[in-house]
């Protein structure tokens, strides 16, 4: 509709808005589970989105995340990936050995979205072109009381790497626990200051960096 969203749905995911809730299948540990994420209130959760099993860039990413999951666990986060795959997919990525092009038993839940309900909620459902009907590479950072606070898309050719998402985790988690914020490259250690004028860790921060 000229003027309106290009989408031909509407999301409802929105930062400081609680995250949409959902209830779906996922693979794990040779079985299949349902996987509720209001069950995870209380922990800061990773969600995140690839577009299609037994692809390119895909396995890349899934076993990144997969191999980071035990650092995002010490740090209270759990992580959850999402596609538009069946469940039976998910099964056969994950007991496909790595050298093979499979996943070889990863680290969390592979939930399927076979009905588009979550990837359309989270604004991440592509409708239309080559990859139609599956996800974006999307990420979202889920707060313990259930609020969104991240959300970043990339087109499909760019895979993602952890490191981005730990260092945005222990810098919502520092913030939430201090009442501070977070310069640009802050890492834990890193200097934190007040939001307000005459902060003098502010003007510590400003003067390392005249």
């Amino acid at each position: 509709m000229e003027g309106g969203s290009p989408l031909s749905y509407t999301p409802t995911a929105a930062v400081k808005h609680p995250a949409p809730d959902f209830e779906a299948t996922a693979y794990q540990d040779y079985e299949f589970k349902q996987v509720k994420l209001s069950d995870f209130r209380g922990k800061y959760v990773l969600l995140f989105f690839w577009p299609m099993d037994f692809s390119f860039v895909c396995p890349t990413e899934i076993i990144a995340f997969s191999d980071a999951a035990k650092i995002f666990r010490e740090h209270g986060c759990e992580v959850l990936g999402v596609s538009t795959d069946s469940k039976f997919t998910h099964m056969e990525f994950d007991m496909k050995p790595r050298k093979k092009g499979g996943l070889g038993e990863v680290e969390m839940p592979l939930i399927s979205d076979r009905s588009h309900k979550i990837s359309k909620a989270y604004g991440c459902f592509i409708d239309h072109g080559e990859y139609e009907g599956s996800a974006f590479r999307a990420t979202y950072i889920i707060d313990k009381e259930g609020i969104l606070r991240h959300i970043s898309i990339n087109d499909t050719q760019i895979g993602r790497s952890p490191d981005e998402f730990i260092r945005l985790v222990q810098a919502f988690q520092y913030a939430d626990e201090n009442g501070e914020v977070c310069p640009a490259k802050w890492k834990p250690g890193d200097l934190a200051y007040a939001a307000k004028l005459g902060d003098k860790n502010h003007r510590k921060y400003l003067e390392k960096h005249e």
